[in-house]
């Protein structure tokens, strides 16, 4: 089984209903803008899918919805973030019995492990799975860093393919690709800095404010590849006050609200998270109709 591990991955949001039940009529109309937009593949149950707040059965859903809706035109990918081996393993066995076709896997959730912990844990269920693996690497939310010298090690899986560069270091495109070549596809998982790591050979972008700007985003990633900088710049330029709404701590709240803006969202998320209200609702709404107010013409 293998991932084309390039392009524009949505990290989509969960979307609930105002009574706290999942939304799928909504889940489905963004999906949809997705693949019209043209993106490559989608993520579910990440950070913006309030992945920590969903029950196994509720992700059994989600992908086996997804997997249908798109119906084999991009890979529906499950993320992995456990405590435990033992869940994480479960979770694996989950994702494949769904009909997900790849994983993105965090490291051990809660326990900050060593070097020695954190290859064992991502070698471990790499070989109890035929799943291409995407490692996410964020040590800055979830404080552990997968290293260059771990990288090194988990080589020996076949079926680690793929990272997520969360670490906000752009030259740590440049290190992985030095040290390994194309042994592993890079794709951005920061959108403040991705332009800038498409242009240094990231190969792809898990991305989040795409949940609301679908059609901007894909265009990015394309100008990009097809070496027309001066327009993929005009956009980026224009994005970047909507895309460090994905660098806060509240990220979830700030991008449902812009998908709400746009037409294919809500802005309803699970406790403990709570929706906006205030000065910086106010704030945030601001940002996002000043964008949309100003969208430039593709």
């Amino acid at each position: 089984m293998s991932i084309d591990w390039k392009g524009v991955f949505p990290a989509l949001t969960t979307k609930f209903t105002a009574d706290d039940q999942l939304d799928l009529l909504l889940f489905e109309k963004n999906l949809q803008a997705q693949l019209d937009a043209g993106v490559h593949g989608l993520v579910l149950g990440g950070t913006l899918g309030e992945a920590s707040v969903l029950t196994t059965a509720e992700k059994e859903q989600l992908i086996k919805f997804a997997v249908s809706a798109c119906n084999g035109k991009v890979p529906v990918v499950l993320n992995i973030a456990e405590g435990s081996t033992k869940e994480a393993l479960q979770q694996a066995a989950y994702a494949k019995a769904w009909g997900a076709k790849g994983l993105m896997m965090l490291p051990p959730m809660r326990y900050k492990s060593d070097h020695r912990e954190t290859v064992t844990y991502f070698k471990t269920v790499a070989d109890a799975t035929d799943l291409p693996i995407m490692i996410y690497n964020n040590p800055v939310d979830y404080k552990i860093e997968v290293t260059l010298d771990m990288f090194d090690e988990l080589q020996a899986c076949k079926n680690i393919q793929a990272v997520k560069e969360s670490t906000r270091d752009v030259s740590n495109v440049t290190r992985m690709k030095n040290r390994f070549g194309d042994r592993y596809k890079i794709l951005c998982g920061v959108d403040t800095i991705a332009m800038e790591e498409l242009c240094l050979g990231a190969d792809g972008w898990v991305a989040g404010l795409v949940c609301a700007f679908p059609k901007e985003t894909v265009a990015i990633y394309n100008l990009v590849k097809a070496g027309k900088m001066e327009e993929a710049t005009k956009i980026y330029r224009w994005f970047m006050p909507l895309l460090e709404l994905d660098i806060h701590p509240k990220l979830v709240q700030y991008i449902k609200l812009a998908e709400t803006q746009v037409g294919i969202g809500s802005e309803n998320v699970r406790p403990p998270r709570l929706t906006l209200e205030g000065k910086e609702r106010e704030k945030i709404l601001k940002i996002i109709n000043d964008g949309i107010a100003s969208r430039p013409v593709l």
